[in-house]
C-alpha cells in the first residue's frame, strides 16, 4: 500500500504543470518590448520559475533594461522593515538603482525621460499593508501622467487567490489613507498584483497604457505549498509560507506595544512582552476555538525590535489548516485579549518608517479603521467575511485566473 501511494504521488507530480510567472511568459517569445528602452521595478525576490534573477534573465534574452527601481527593503529584498533605502548600483548588472523608498516614493518625470516603457515585476505577500502593492500604484500613476506604457509581469498570490478567504476590514480612505493602504480593499485581498492593477486602472488611474503578462498553470484556490513553484522570501521577516499566511493578522501587532517576533528567527510566528501572562493568554485565546491555528506558550529574548534583550513571554503560532485559518480575525482577537488581560500595560505603539516617520496612527493604518484600538477593545472590530462579500462582487470582473 505504501508503494502504491508513493507511485500515485509521483504520477501527480509528473502531471503537475509548472507554474510559469509573467516573466517566464515574456521570455519565451520574441517581443516588441525588446526594441524599447525599459525601466524595471524589481528586487531579488523576483526570479524566473527556475530561480534566476528576473533582471538577469531579461538582459540575457536581449531586453534593453536601462535602469532599475527598487521598493521597500531595497533591490536585495533584505533591507530592514520601514528603513530608508538609498539609490545604488546593482552589483550584478551594474545598472543604476533608483530607490522608491528613499528620497522618493515614485519615479519622477526626469527618471522616465530616457525610457520608452516600464516593467513591474515584484512578488507580493497578499496583504493590504504590504507596501509593494502601493509602490505599484504610484508607478501606475506616474506612467499615466507621463504617457509611458506599463507592463505588469504577474505572479501568484502566495497565500491563495480563493476569494472566500478574503478578510476585512476595508479601508477608511478619509482617515486611514497611507503608504500601507492607499485605497479601499480588504486586508487580505486574495488577488494577484496584476488583477489589482487591472482594477485600479479601471477605477483609479485613468488613461494608463497597461499590459498584463499573465501567470500560467496557477490554480488560484491553492497556496504555494501545493503548487510547483517555490516561495521566494519577499522581505527579511516573511521568510516562508507559514509566516506569509500569519502576516495579515500578526502583522497587526506592530500597532501595539508587544514584540511581534522581530529580532528573532520566527517573526510573526511568535509574539510576547515582558509583562504578558503567557499561560493565561494562551488559555483564553485557545478558548476562542479559532479555526486552523494551534498556539503554545513561548518565552524568548529578541536580539532586536521592541524589548530587545529582555525576556518576553507570549505565544507561538502554527498553522494546522491554511484553508480554514482566518489570520486577520485571529490577529484582532489576540489584540483584544491582550488589552483586556493587561489594560494597565497594553497601549498603541509608535511605529516609525520611511513613509510614516512619526509612527503615529500605525494601528489605524494597518487595520484601515479610524480609532481602531478602542473599537478592538470593545470587540466592535471583528474581521468577519461579511465585509468581503461586497469585495467579491467588486473585484469579480477584474479577475484573470
Amino acid at each position: 500500500m505504501m508503494i502504491m501511494n508513493g507511485l500515485v504521488s509521483l504520477i501527480k507530480q509528473i502531471k503537475m504543470k509548472k507554474v510559469l510567472f509573467g516573466i517566464d511568459q515574456l521570455l519565451t517569445k520574441k517581443n516588441k518590448l525588446q526594441q524599447l528602452r525599459l525601466a524595471l521595478v524589481t528586487n531579488n525576490a523576483a526570479t524566473t520559475f527556475k530561480g534566476e534573477p528576473g533582471r538577469v534573465a531579461l538582459i540575457n534574452k536581449g531586453f534593453n533594461i536601462t535602469k532599475l527601481f527598487s521598493p521597500e527593503h531595497g533591490l536585495t529584498a533584505q533591507g530592514e522593515d520601514g528603513a530608508y533605502q538609498n539609490n545604488s548600483a546593482d552589483t550584478i548588472t551594474k545598472l543604476p538603482v533608483i530607490s522608491l523608498y528613499g528620497e522618493q516614493l515614485m519615479p519622477t518625470e526626469e527618471d522616465l525621460t530616457d525610457v520608452d516603457a516600464v516593467l513591474f515585476d515584484i512578488p507580493d505577500a497578499g496583504c493590504r499593508f504590504y507596501t509593494y502593492l502601493w509602490t505599484m500604484t504610484y508607478v501606475m500613476e506616474v506612467c499615466a501622467a507621463y504617457k509611458k506604457p506599463l507592463i505588469i509581469l504577474d505572479r501568484p498570490n502566495p497565500i491563495s487567490g480563493n476569494l472566500n478567504l478574503a478578510e476585512g476590514p476595508m479601508l477608511d480612505e478619509e482617515h486611514c489613507h497611507s503608504f500601507i493602504g492607499r485605497w479601499n480593499i480588504p486586508v487580505r485581498h486574495c488577488c494577484t498584483l496584476g488583477e489589482l492593477a487591472k482594477y485600479f486602472a479601471a477605477t483609479r488611474v485613468k488613461d494608463l497604457d497597461l499590459e498584463l503578462i499573465e501567470v500560467q498553470n496557477w490554480n488560484r484556490e491553492k497556496t504555494v505549498t501545493e503548487t510547483s513553484w517555490f516561495f521566494a522570501p519577499p522581505s527579511p521577516a516573511i521568510c516562508d509560507f507559514e509566516t506569509a499566511i500569519l502576516y495579515p493578522g500578526m502583522g497587526l501587532l506592530e500597532g501595539i506595544n508587544v514584540n511581534e517576533g522581530r529580532g528573532t528567527i520566527k517573526p510573526f510566528k511568535i509574539m510576547g512582552s515582558p509583562w504578558i501572562n503567557a499561560t493565561q493568554l494562551q488559555k483564553e485565546f485557545h478558548s476562542l476555538h479559532l479555526p486552523g491555528l494551534h498556539t503554545s506558550v513561548h518565552s524568548y529574548t529578541a536580539a532586536g525590535g521592541l524589548y530587545a534583550g529582555k525576556a518576553c513571554h507570549g505565544l507561538q503560532f502554527n498553522i494546522s489548516d491554511p484553508y480554514s485559518f482566518c489570520p486577520v480575525q485571529s490577529g484582532l482577537r489576540l489584540i483584544q485579549l491582550i488589552a483586556s488581560l493587561h489594560p494597565e500595560h497594553c497601549e498603541e505603539r509608535l511605529y516609525g518608517t520611511r513613509a510614516n516617520p512619526s509612527g503615529t496612527g500605525h494601528l489605524d493604518k494597518l487595520t484601515g479603521v479610524y480609532h481602531s484600538f478602542e473599537k478592538i477593545k470593545r470587540n466592535e472590530l471583528l474581521a468577519t467575511k461579511v465585509a468581503t462579500t461586497k469585495w467579491k462582487e467588486i473585484i469579480q470582473s477584474y479577475l484573470i485566473y
